[in-house]
């Protein structure tokens, strides 16, 4: 027994120190190209034709590949090919309609699933892009982008005539899907001349619904899986089981606690002729590439082995995970900003560890808007109205509302247009966007309201500021403009609601002032500028403006902007249109959000693009710097092992003792 004694003691040690590491993953995932990454919602779905919120696009972006797609480096932003060969050109036909014809490349096939029966997978066919695009016709799929497909000539009219089919016919109704759709005869705006051509005919001059084909609403879907993953028999339902032909493929989807995504090993990227598949190469190096980027540039894309996506519903602990190094990539908490970020720029601690801060401009504007319908602020006021919201204008101090409730992370406006949207001048400086309360208070002396009394009641003007929050934190950053314009003398009062009691009042036209924000679905000046056309006025139509800004040279100057190419008449038109905004003051606008990312110093290639558009294909791991760092950041505590060691001897050794005395 007591030659016994040491080798319990060495095995009670080797388990203590065994169990003492705390990583989530498996050891041999060490050696592995993996990225690991934080999310705190599941996705809604994962249906191509419907995916649209950033928990989708997580999952969907890397699954189904894109027509077309973005070049990773290049801003403003440019369309580059995808799985079609190249971008196509506008062909004019009669009558006003437009033709693009997309060529798909040789190679690309669908991922393997059980859909496809003995064969495991097929070729993409143009036959799958023209699937897709009637899906998003059909009300039963409920896409969320009818509006712009509605363009491609007999869309609206396939749409009614299969929900009318499927009502007065139950037989129809309960065809495939795929039938159904034969049998109606689909639409001529999408129309697949053989395997490798679609035509696209818009029923006008649209350039923009190229932007719509980089995006995952026409990615081409197999009629195959669409038909037989319907939730029936134990089967799951296709907006849970993707089947794609992007660089990845879903291999684990408990999307309440871990999703994981591993290389397609049949993406045309990976087997492409080199410098054959733009959108699956790793792009030339640009001015801002590192010497990982050179390095990289040529290579077949995807880098990486796999993506693992872990749960994290609180930031806090995604965020220590991240200084642990378990996860790659990590926003920054809001209760860690001033520990992480100084002023001038990442904190000393945080470049010790070799971690990088990424910046973005985010393709949004924040804005205050007007209601022009408004009798007192609005245009039935004329001049007078004019010059209280430029007055209103010149008093907004955004760069210091940034610093309060934004730990300084926004652009300040001058116009609707963000950076790396084409039309944004970095040089332009919109005079009533300057702060300036001198200025401000003599616009509203001009206007009537000397020191922002109301001549009619000698009290200050009173206006309402209507506001989509309730929340404490929220009264807190819209009482900063309320309190701005009290400098000058106005009585503005913030009237906060619910978000359907404030829609509610936008519907019935009962508010004067307001927040709003919009998030571009594509980087074209025409997805801001339309905004506020008459055409988009919520009086008129419904639409998002809700400023019910009107003015027919405004909507002249659009209309001739929105069919041209990006050069340099286009960008006279936006000036044009800029001067109109700046006069007219329908919106006061406030900022361009900015995203901050922090990396660590094993994962390369990382540029933020700003948009919602897939970009992990790009990225690469340095698994053995990140084993290193990891070891170092995780040193196990070995006291507890020998302090239970130790009360093990002193429990042992005396039972030992006093056994062989017994023997004796």
């Amino acid at each position: 027994m007591t030659r016994a004694l040491p080798l319990l003691a060495l095995w009670i040690v080797l388990v203590l120190l065994g169990g003492c590491s705390n990583s989530p993953y498996a050891d041999a995932d060490e050696s592995k190209k993996i990225l690991y990454r934080a999310y705190s919602e599941p996705p809604k779905t994962l249906d191509p034709q419907v995916a649209y919120s950033t928990a989708d696009q997580i999952i969907v972006a890397e699954v189904y590949d894109t027509l077309l797609e973005y070049h990773y480096f290049e801003r403003p932003y440019r369309l580059v090919a995808g799985m079609a060969r190249e971008v196509p050109t506008a062909e004019p036909l009669a009558d006003g309609r437009v033709r693009y014809t997309f060529v798909l490349r040789p190679g690309l096939t669908f991922t393997e699933d059980a859909c496809f029966g003995a064969r495991g997978t097929r070729p993409v066919s143009a036959k799958d892009v023209v699937f897709a695009l009637r899906r998003i016709a059909d009300p039963l799929v409920a896409s969320p982008v009818t509006e712009p497909f509605s363009r491609l000539v007999g869309f609206v009219a396939f749409s009614k005539e299969l929900e009318r089919r499927r009502s007065q016919d139950p037989a129809f109704a309960k065809l495939r899907v795929s039938e159904q759709y034969e049998r109606v005869g689909g639409f001529e705006g999408a129309r697949a001349r053989d395997e490798h051509v679609v035509e696209i005919t818009l029923s006008e001059s649209y350039p923009q619904i190229l932007y719509w084909f980089a995006m995952n609403f026409g990615s081409p879907v197999p009629a195959e899986a669409v038909e037989m993953y319907d939730g029936e028999q134990g089967r799951p339902e296709f907006a849970e089981h993707p089947v794609g032909s992007g660089p990845f493929r879903l291999t684990l989807y408990e999307k309440h606690a871990r999703m994981v995504l591993s290389k397609n090993e049949s993406y045309y990227g990976l087997h492409a002729a080199p410098g054959e598949a733009v959108g699956a190469t790793f792009p030339a190096p640009d001015a801002h590439a590192t010497p990982a980027d050179r390095a990289a540039a040529g290579s077949r894309l995807p880098l990486l082995d796999r993506i693992e996506f872990r749960m994290e519903k609180e930031s806090i602990p995604a965020f220590g995970k991240f200084l642990q190094g378990y996860y790659d990539i990590s926003g920054i908490a809001r209760e860690s900003f001033d520990k992480v970020i100084t002023q001038h720029g990442l904190s000393p601690e945080m470049r010790s560890m070799g971690v990088s801060l990424s910046k973005s401009v985010e393709p949004a504007v924040y804005y205050i808007g007007f209601n022009l319908d408004d009798p007192l602020v609005g245009r039935a006021g004329g001049e007078r109205s004019r010059l209280l919201r430029q007055a209103m204008s010149a008093a907004v101090d955004v760069r210091e509302y940034l610093r309060l409730f934004a730990n300084g992370r926004g652009i300040p406006a001058h116009s609707p247009l963000p950076p790396g949207i084409f039309g944004y001048e970095d040089e332009y400086q919109n005079p009533y966007r300057q702060v300036d309360l001198e200025r401000a208070k003599a616009l509203l002396q001009e206007a009537g309201y000397p020191g922002g009394l109301d001549p009619k009641t000698g009290r200050p003007l009173r206006l309402t500021f209507d506001v989509a929050d309730t929340s404490p934190e929220g009264r807190l950053r819209f009482q900063f403009w309320v309190n701005r314009w009290r400098l000058l003398g106005l009585d503005v009062v913030l009237d906060a609601t619910t978000y359907n009691k404030f829609q509610e009042k936008v519907r019935d036209g009962a508010y004067q002032i307001f927040q709003w924000g919009w998030v571009a679905d594509y980087p074209d000046p025409e997805n801001f500028l339309f905004l506020l056309t008459t055409a988009m006025a919520r009086s008129e139509s419904g639409g998002p403006n809700s400023a019910n800004f009107k003015d027919k040279e405004y909507d002249r100057l659009f209309s001739a902007m929105q069919a041209l190419e990006n050069g340099p008449e286009r960008q006279e038109l936006i000036r044009s249109m800029r001067t109109i905004l700046e006069r007219e003051r329908p919106w006061i606008e406030l900022f361009h959000p900015e995203q901050y990312a922090l990396t660590h110093g094993w994962l390369k290639h990382v540029r933020p693009p700003g948009l919602s558009i897939p970009t992990v294909k790009y990225h690469d791991v340095d698994q053995g710097l990140r084993a290193e760092k990891r070891a170092a950041w995780n040193r196990p505590i070995l006291w507890p092992a020998f302090l239970v060691l130790a009360m093990v001897v002193l429990l042992v050794v005396p039972g030992v003792f006093t056994y062989y005395r017994e023997r004796q």
